[in-house]
């Protein structure tokens, strides 16, 4: 029989709330998405889940996927408004398995990979990892203080790119370590007059790309772990790049 909430005060719509910040994710093991093309997405991929959560009158009919009823469970007006983490919420929700596999290094460092270093703005975050999968990257880590993959916000800017490439939580030194035990490249992303142009990089087939934290760069310990530091020649009067605008530059630039 199909379930339906109607209080906010349901245990799990209770669980649901806490979802949406880190200690509940860990807690819980469990991740939640809103929004019809994350939700349809993950449909569409068949990636596990525990619950599919529909507002009521909501078209089901419409996806372009497979809904198991068994997991769907229909809310009213208020308990969307409740859970959702938008102001205009789009009465479709999925709780979702935090994977353990995001935490283990992959036996094979080979491909082209983001490296993110204390990044934390989700816009920008989620930006770059949908370029990454635009560019045809395998993948992008998130090193020590960068937002979590699973907040909200970010799975929410990603649109789906979290399905098309492995996305992983490490120790950004030991990965480093590790593609060098490889012999392959890992670059990072400095303003820095002894830095070198990515134009004049020809970048082998497998190697990594350090960005930074959006005020401070790179952490000065990766920054001597590298084999190259890049930046980006700038021909007007800004400063800087935007870190996600600079990433896509040097991903494209360095594959093409």
């Amino acid at each position: 029989m199909l379930e339906k909430i109607s209080s906010v005060k349901n245990s799990k719509v209770k669980e649901w709330v806490k979802l949406k910040t880190n200690n509940g994710r860990k807690k819980y093991r469990r991740f939640f998405l809103e929004g019809r093309h994350p939700v349809e997405t993950a449909l569409v991929e068949e990636r596990q889940y525990e619950y599919l959560i529909v507002e009521e009158g909501f078209d089901l009919a419409s996806l372009e996927a497979n809904v198991d009823e068994d997991k769907l469970i229909v809310v009213t007006k208020e308990v969307s408004k409740h859970i959702a983490d938008t102001v205009h919420e789009q009465g479709i929700f999925l709780i979702g398995y935090v994977e353990d596999a995001v935490y283990e290094m992959p036996n094979d460092t080979t491909g082209q990979w983001l490296l993110l270093d204390n990044v934390q703005d989700p816009g920008n975050i989620g930006t770059m990892v949908r370029t990454a999968d635009a560019v045809g990257f395998t993948g992008v880590i998130f090193g020590s203080g960068t937002a979590d993959f699973y907040n909200p916000k970010i799975l929410r800017a990603m649109q789906g790119s979290q399905y098309h490439l492995q996305l992983k939580r490490l120790n950004l030194q030991k990965w480093i370590e590790a593609c060098h035990q490889a012999h392959q490249a890992v670059y990072g992303s400095i303003l820095d007059e002894h830095a070198q142009s990515y134009r004049d990089i020809d970048a082998p087939k497998d190697f990594s790309l350090i960005m930074g934290n959006e005020g401070n760069g790179m952490s000065p310990e990766l920054v001597k772990a590298t084999d190259c530091n890049l930046y980006i020649p700038i021909k007007g009067n800004a400063e800087s790049l935007n870190v996600a605008v600079a990433a896509g530059v040097l991903m494209f630039g360095l594959v093409s």
